[in-house]
């Protein structure tokens, strides 16, 4: 499998420059990246998919090549953004893949956009439980900015990812994932990257945890084929989000990849491919139906929020 670099495009929609990934020939898979990360995050996986689908793996706003600027960060913002920009590129409908922020921007596209949404994948997905790693409850704090503006300073930057790097190397649990947290310290040494995933943050996460859920409108997958994927050492967000996900949406799909951190399409490529494969081909895409939408939200949902769902207050570590 090539983890060659592929070929950047470039579109300007709202007057704000948007970086994408786009391969493949067949039915449109969107690809959404996690906080912090940019479209690399799929290079383990872009190639095999694109032997079945055209894939468009974007930077979203704020993030790697696409701009930085004072903008709209919430999740219905970068929904509308993908909308926009599948619009700009001809495609009519995808199967939307999403990673941890990006699980939350995928379920807010399928939320808002349910006739472009033939399924929806979440990878260690954000929005299925209030508890998230310290680390990131951190950055809604006054002090970040400057903090990690110290931290990223040259040579003081080195020292930090290298030492993240070493320990990642560690074959205990608690390190699986900081080979990837040093390249996200590496991307807040540009000043606009930090104010802009600082919005992101503030928007989904206080110092209790996160608070956006989907738990008030999980039984609108109801009409939607829905795969969750999770790596069970995940140390950023807690496998047993998956089973929460399980209780709201009991049609869909739990895959958790053993040896796997928050990373599972990076520690294990082919499995994530596929278990991919296999969700689409044996799922009909869904089929919009405004009457049947109307009914599901009539209707509202008819099992209870699991108790792991509510956000209660948690300590900051």
């Amino acid at each position: 499998m090539s983890h060659d670099t592929h070929e950047v495009q470039y579109l300007t929609l709202h007057g704000h420059r948007r970086a994408f990934v786009k391969v493949g020939q067949g039915p449109a898979l969107l690809l959404l990246h996690g906080l912090a990360c940019d479209h690399h995050t799929w290079d383990p996986v872009i190639d095999a998919l694109a032997k079945r689908f055209t894939v468009i793996a974007p930077d979203l706003l704020g993030h790697g090549q696409s701009a930085k600027p004072r903008a709209d960060y919430s999740l219905g913002g970068y929904a509308n953004g993908m909308r926009d920009l599948l619009t700009v590129l001809g495609i009519d409908k995808v199967t939307v893949v999403g990673h941890s922020f990006g699980g939350g921007v995928a379920m807010q596209f399928a939320y808002q956009f349910p006739e472009r949404t033939e399924r929806m994948m979440l990878v260690a997905s954000g929005g299925l439980g209030p508890e998230v790693t310290p680390a990131i409850r951190a950055i809604t704090t006054p002090g970040f900015h400057q903090v990690m503006g110290l931290m990223t300073l040259p040579g003081v930057r080195q020292v930090n990812t290298g030492a993240l790097r070493a320990l990642a190397h560690v074959p205990v649990k608690a390190t699986h994932d900081l080979g990837e947290v040093a390249d996200i310290v590496e991307t807040f040494k540009d000043s606009d990257a930090r104010a802009a995933i600082r919005h992101v943050v503030s928007a989904v996460v206080d110092w209790r945890g996160q608070i956006v859920t989907m738990a008030d409108r999980a039984y609108l997958t109801e009409a939607m084929p829905m795969c969750v994927v999770w790596g069970r050492d995940d140390q950023v967000l807690p496998v047993r989000h998956a089973s929460n996900a399980a209780a709201l949406a009991p049609k869909a799909r739990i895959e958790v990849i053993p040896n796997a951190g928050h990373f599972p399409h990076k520690d294990h490529p082919q499995r994530f491919v596929k278990i991919l494969n296999d969700f689409v081909r044996s799922t009909q895409p869904a089929a919009y139906s405004r009457a049947r939408w109307r009914a599901l939200l009539k209707n509202g949902p008819v099992a209870p929020v699991p108790p792991a769902m509510v956000v209660k207050s948690m300590p900051v570590a």
